[in-house]
């Protein structure tokens, strides 16, 4: 896509997107040393300030509070020590902000590759995010991009009669060559009502549609629509490389996507407590299915669950994998990595 087009797209829909510079910027004059234990330099709160940037639903940065309406605590989490072998967070948001930091694109992907995140997929929600990740995907090698409109955007844009207009443009991303993946789109009845389930579904089958049409990876969110998800997915059939971004399934889904081929992205979900059928899914998962994430700046792992979320903490999540599955934790890193390769490609390609 040529840059003049990338930038009519971008006025088109209002968009700011940032420029090569600001995504390529760093504060340290060298890169910054990373001790474990501690929080790393990049995202310490005095190096920056978002003060003045709304937050919650609907804002580009995450609510301060929690869901009980208490304050959160919002410093980083301490960096884990570095990873034997470098991994893919195979789905992240750098564009959305959380604590007290709005760290550059640079800054963060230096940091993780230090900890062992040595590439990510940024994901699109919207237009505007997708446009973002297309930009960050070109600015800097470690990073490629997936584009889409999140299903809780459909209904929205059914209603203002643009979800035929946005899938158009998400459509024009999808052909650029740093675009690998269609996402993320898929189900969520968690937060839509059944008013809007018809546009969600609409909207969903286009995606895959597009994912087959540009041979693309599909990146499913998945949220209490497990059926429908799968039913959709072989009605439509499915894409050749299709994943479902921070698995939240049970025993049941995992064998469908053992047989189906379809891969399992487990995120910080898969450290809590509470996700026994999540933990479950894991163990039964094949090998060469399983791929880690983010979803960053959510779903941070136990013991940070609530606090802000960035790739580095990739680590944690993939430790615990390691130890849950009774694997060595660099048979399992190496594992990551070769199956993101398969299905996203090459980074620096």
């Amino acid at each position: 896509m040529s840059t003049d087009h990338f930038l009519e797209l971008a006025q088109r829909w209002g968009a700011q997107v940032p420029s090569d510079e600001q995504l390529q910027r760093s504060i340290f004059s060298a890169p910054a040393g990373v001790i474990p234990g501690e929080v790393p330099p990049a995202y310490e709160a005095e190096r920056y300030s978002v003060a003045g940037e709304e937050s919650g639903e609907g804002t580009r940065r995450r609510s301060t509070t929690g869901d009980n309406g208490r304050s959160r605590n919002l410093v980083f989490p301490p960096a884990p020590e570095p990873l034997p072998y470098p991994i893919v967070d195979n789905h992240t948001h750098m564009d959305l902000l959380d604590g007290d930091v709005a760290i550059s694109a640079r800054d963060a992907l230096d940091t993780g590759e230090v900890l062992g995140i040595g590439h990510i997929v940024q994901v699109g929600c919207d237009i505007p995010s997708s446009l973002y990740a297309v930009a960050a995907a070109h600015a800097d090698h470690r990073v490629l991009a997936a584009v889409a409109l999140h299903p809780n955007e459909a209904p929205q844009l059914a209603e203002a009669d643009t979800l035929d207009s946005a899938l158009a443009t998400i459509e024009e991303l999808a052909q650029d060559e740093r675009v690998r993946a269609i996402g993320e789109t898929g189900l969520d009845y968690f937060r839509t009502g059944e008013d809007g389930i018809g546009a969600q579904q609409e909207s969903f089958r286009a995606h895959i549609r597009l994912a087959k049409k540009y041979g693309k990876a599909l990146q499913i969110h998945d949220r209490d629509a497990h059926e429908d998800v799968v039913r959709i997915l072989l009605e439509e059939g499915a894409p050749e490389k299709t994943v479902f971004h921070c698995y939240s399934g049970d025993a049941e889904l995992a064998r469908i996507c053992n047989e189906q081929g379809w891969f399992m992205s487990f995120s910080g979900t898969v450290t809590f407590k509470n996700s026994k059928g999540i933990q479950e899914s894991l163990r039964l998962a094949r090998p060469e299915l399983i791929l880690a994430e983010t979803d960053a700046p959510f779903l941070t792992p136990h013991p940070f669950r609530g606090r802000p979320n960035a790739s580095y903490m990739t680590n944690y999540t993939v430790r615990f994998m390691a130890e849950h599955r009774g694997m060595d934790l660099e048979e399992l890193c190496r594992t990551i990595a070769q199956n993101s390769q398969n299905v996203y490609g090459l980074w620096e390609s």
